[in-house]
């Protein structure tokens, strides 16, 4: 069994800065590759971003590329997700999630979650 859990989420103006981190336990976290994901009032939960299990491997959605920075410290078995330049349209929870196999951007593919953490943006 593997613990994930989220920090880092607040409220933030516009145009600001937040680090969110995504601490692991229970098992060895390099053998992971992981994602976090996003969820809104009234929608469904989306990809963000996604991480390869050594880290040399990254990929984006859309809507933050540019903006968020996924990144990883297998020796301190910790996630993070840089978010820059946030928006009032970033405003969700943002979830943490690993996986076995390669990586990947559909939510039901992770085999464990985090609880989350919420980010608001204010215009």
């Amino acid at each position: 069994q593997v613990q994930l859990v989220e920090s880092g989420g607040g409220l933030v103006q516009a145009g600001g800065s937040l680090r969110l981190s995504c601490a692991a336990s229970g098992r060895t976290f390099s053998s992971y590759g992981m994602g976090w994901f996003r969820q809104a009032p009234g929608k469904e939960r989306e990809f963000v971003a996604v991480i390869s299990r050594s880290g040399g491997y990254t990929y984006y959605a859309d809507s933050i590329k540019g903006r968020f920075t996924i990144s990883r410290d297998n020796a301190k078995s910790t996630g993070y997700l840089q978010m820059n330049s946030l928006k009032p349209e970033d405003t969700a929870v943002y979830y943490c999630a690993i996986r076995s196999g390669t990586i990947a951007t559909m939510a039901r593919e992770y085999d464990y979650w985090g609880q989350g953490t919420q980010v608001t943006v204010s215009s």
